[in-house]
């Protein structure tokens, strides 16, 4: 969608009129529905300015086009300033301009990452030669009038209000390759900057390729297809096995007929191969050249797959994230703008009033905006009151939305060594059903402790990690988490304690939360359910803290709502005990689920520790 579209004609003359921000504020309304914010606008008004000078002391021709605020199709990212025209060689060409006000910058070890003075702090951010370069690739890989008719997308940075260090931050040695992907213009390099558009558009008639870019079809290029199969080629933890396979071949079934809006529900509880299923016909149905999301309400989840799909440079990241998106990014969505949404960990998924979500319903947002929608589900992982994510909910919004619904279940368990049996005794000991299953599991297929001591916990899973295997300390949310402003960017506070063993670990780390599964320095941390749920490890060590106690009189867990502090996860909770300890077991049993070799298990309430050691001595027994 292009927010605001004229000639170079029309540009100079709504600048030199001082109309510029109005006329893009306008059109901003009309096709948005909503005011932009006074930042915004302060910057239209401010960067067109400078914009309009460049321009038209380049002499380009008055018919090339412009194009500002261009929102990237199936994305929330806007480009600020594109021009359009021929060059000398009549070829069509565009340039993507990103506009940066800043006036200090400061490089850091990470590729492609700067920090930058936002809001009167320093924060970290991507390189501005970075997002050009992204918003030019997103153009290369789906927009079909990019691709298939030659046109030629450059793309640089202006930074119109910077003067240039010696040295200089952001031409440091870890960026020179993405600027000379994305030339790098500061405030005294503004003839260059002019010479640069003219020689690439400066000839004009560049409205046509406005349009044509305006319209061109969103699908997948060869080049994105090549590099998404380059990707799943030989990765042994995407393989699909048994009925993972007829899985995910129903979905491409179903998915490439688009005749009718259709609706796919796959069930299936912890270790089914939800997620290898849904990640494999992501790359399926690319491959059949559909406009195809993945959707994981968990960051950390999402952040996770990019990085065990890639393992490469950002820019090979950058290519593959963009298929990757977050729930609430769908509000805006138009009716079938997607042809397939995936939607891993669904169980997750948000109403109105969650953070950071400004709909009513994401289960609906999902479904208008997609021809065909898969949600893969599993209604005993709801861990939040405002997690609405159920077959139910689904199967109602479809019927509303007229979409035919399919179901289908996962039950052989691929994680926990193929232990089906363990899985359901934990249902059985954590009260969350009644599965009868008091005969246990085959313990040579999967190893379960329940450890007296959080030392001698901690001690195991280090000791598993040093062999070679994945694994990772996890806890539940019985302890609060310090700020990263207050001085906790990376877990150096020790917020998980438990005083009567002379224990202390911090949480994951605020910087590498959306990592921290795979980060190195993730062993000396405890995650918590809102970084594991959707991942897996080898093995896991879970601490259960006083948030769930067990009563020998009565014989049931309970939840203590004072020692449960995701004040998020109780909202409205106080005086419904049940719902409560519903929630609590759910996360227990989560973060119990992640280990696919093995898992064992400290409490700290004595009571519930007896009675899970009874419970797995009865196991050894029969």
């Amino acid at each position: 969608m292009i927010i605001y579209s004229s000639s170079v004609e029309e540009f100079k003359v709504a600048v030199d009129e001082n109309r510029i921000a109005s006329n893009i504020e306008a059109v901003y309304i009309e096709k948005l529905g909503k005011r932009p914010t006074v930042s915004e606008w302060r910057s239209w008004n401010n960067s067109m300015q400078f914009m309009e000078r460049v321009i038209r002391n380049s002499k380009v021709a008055d018919d090339c086009g412009v194009m500002i605020e261009y929102n990237i199709p199936s994305t929330s990212k806007r480009v600020d300033f594109i021009i359009a025209g021929k060059d000398a060689q009549s070829n069509d060409n565009f340039i993507i301009v990103e506009l940066k006000q800043w006036e200090e910058a400061w490089t850091t070890d990470k590729e492609d990452i700067v920090r930058t003075s936002l809001g009167g702090s320093k924060v970290e951010t991507t390189h501005p030669s970075y997002q050009a370069w992204s918003y030019r690739q997103f153009m290369y890989d789906m927009n079909e009038a990019v691709y298939t008719k030659g046109v030629k997308g450059h793309s640089i940075a202006f930074l119109h209000n910077y003067k240039e260090k010696n040295p200089e931050p952001l031409k440091a040695e870890q960026y020179q390759n993405t600027i000379k992907e994305a030339p790098l213009f500061f405030a005294h390099e503004i003839k260059k900057l002019q010479d640069f558009i003219f020689k690439y558009v400066g000839k004009g008639k560049g409205m046509q390729l406005l349009y044509d870019i305006e319209n061109g079809k969103i699908v997948p290029s060869k080049s994105l297809i090549d590099h998404i199969n380059a990707l799943f080629e030989g990765h042994s933890d995407f393989v699909l096995l048994d009925e993972q396979k007829i899985a995910y071949e129903t979905i491409m079934s179903l998915a490439t007929k688009q005749e009718t809006k259709k609706t796919i529900i796959v069930k299936g509880g912890p270790g089914t191969g939800k997620s290898v299923v849904s990640m494999n016909a992501l790359g399926g149905l690319i491959r059949k050249q559909l406009n195809t999301k993945f959707v994981a309400p968990n960051a950390s989840f999402r952040n996770v797959m990019v990085e065990m799909l890639t393992k490469q440079s950002s820019k090979s990241k950058m290519r593959t994230k963009s298929l990757f998106m977050g729930s609430g990014s769908f509000v805006d969505a138009r009716p079938d703008e997607f042809d397939a949404i995936l939607v891993d960990e669904a169980h997750r998924l948000k109403g109105k009033g969650a953070y950071m979500y400004r709909g009513l319903n994401q289960i609906d947002d999902i479904i208008k905006s997609s021809r065909v929608n898969v949600f893969f589900i599993d209604d005993y992982q709801r861990i939040r009151p405002d997690d609405i994510g159920t077959v139910e909910e689904i199967k109602r919004i479809a019927k509303e939305r007229k979409s035919e619904i399919y179901e289908y279940s996962l039950v052989a368990q691929f994680r926990c060594s193929g232990a089906e049996g363990f899985l359901n005794w934990v249902d059985d000991a954590l009260q969350i059903r009644d599965t009868g299953n008091f005969n246990g599991w085959d313990k040579e297929t999967f190893d379960f402790r329940v450890i007296d001591s959080p030392h001698r916990l901690l001690e195991l899973i280090k000791e598993k990690q040093s062999n070679g295997h994945k694994a990772r300390m996890v806890a539940g949310f019985a302890w609060s988490w310090t700020d990263k402003a207050k001085g906790n960017p990376n877990g150096q506070i020790e917020d998980v304690t438990i005083e009567e063993h002379d224990f202390s670990m911090p949480w994951n780390g605020h910087v590498i939360r959306e990592t921290w599964a795979i980060h190195p320095d993730g062993i000396d941390q405890a995650g918590c359910v809102h970084t594991t749920q959707g991942l897996e490890f080898d093995y896991v060590g879970v601490i259960i803290g006083n948030d769930l106690k067990y009563n020998p009189v009565s014989g049931t867990l309970t939840a203590d709502y004072n020692e449960y502090k995701d004040t998020t996860g109780k909202k409205g909770l106080k005086n419904k005990p049940d719902e409560l300890v519903a929630l609590i077991k759910n996360i227990y049993k989560v973060l119990i689920s992640r280990g696919m070799k093995g898992c064992y298990v400290y409490c700290r309430d004595e009571e519930l520790l007896r009675y899970l050691q009874e419970r797995l001595d009865r196991t050894n027994r029969t």
